[in-house]
């Protein structure tokens, strides 16, 4: 797996320069401001995620899940088929 999250700071650090850091709770996250990876090695877990032009970030999971956000709010999509959102009033999933 940590070769997972070398592979996406590679993938990421072709388009422009890459700052890698560990946190103190064990994830390794690699950011340049519009694009961002890591790798959870409590979890196992690695994800991407890409900012569009619009300001809205989409992050998916090596485990299948996909989140679109902006300012706070978003959607999020399980592997199961399980959608939650966020808004400024409301959350919850179906």
């Amino acid at each position: 797996m940590r070769m997972l999250a070398l592979l996406a700071c590679v993938v990421f650090s072709t388009n422009a320069f890459a700052e890698c850091t560990t946190t103190a709770t064990g994830r390794t996250v690699c950011n340049n401001g519009q694009q961002a990876g890591g790798y959870n090695r409590n979890t196992g877990t690695a994800w991407t995620s890409e900012k569009n032009q619009n300001g809205v970030a989409t992050t998916q999971t090596s485990k299948g899940g996909e989140a679109k956000t902006k300012n706070g709010k978003g959607i999020y999509k399980s592997p199961t088929g399980k959608t939650c959102m966020k808004t400024a009033n409301n959350h919850g999933c179906n």
